[in-house]
């Protein structure tokens, strides 16, 4: 198989299953969490000592969704995927490591899988299979 193929696949693949588990984490922190009430997505925000948390809480949520969806159309993956590992590197900090290491927990584990997959798409950009490959042939 060529390389370059075998590439775009995996970064297609990268970009889909990282958009997919943002946007469901950024819709379950505002639809389902909910933003406001004691179990409240700036509550715990709040609670963790996050700085601004109300600010905070939306920016990561909205963040979240709409970077989740930048990636799985690949349009501006590489600023998407860079602005969601800077969200999730200060979710990392506040919100997980103080509960250790496995996700189970609410631990570092899955932050840090999303920040270094997040990486990849900075790295490598978003691959063939993608809007911002397809309008850079127009530019």
């Amino acid at each position: 198989m060529n390389h370059q193929v075998l590439r775009d696949a995996v970064l297609l693949l990268v970009r889909l299953v990282l958009g997919v588990s943002f946007i469901a984490h950024g819709w379950e922190m505002v639809f389902q969490r909910g933003m406001d009430g004691t179990e409240g997505t700036v509550e715990l925000h709040r609670a963790a000592e996050v700085p601004a948390p109300e600010v905070m809480a939306w920016l990561s949520a909205i963040t979240q969704m709409l970077g989740g969806a930048l990636l799985i159309t690949g349009l501006l993956a590489t600023a998407a995927a860079g602005a969601l590992a800077i969200v999730t590197l200060i979710n990392f900090y506040f919100l997980h490591m103080p509960h250790g290491f496995y996700a189970v927990d609410n631990g570092v584990e899955l932050p840090l899988v999303l920040l270094v997959c997040c990486l990849i798409i900075v790295v490598f950009g978003a691959g063939r299979a993608s809007l911002d490959r397809a309008l850079s042939r127009f530019a």
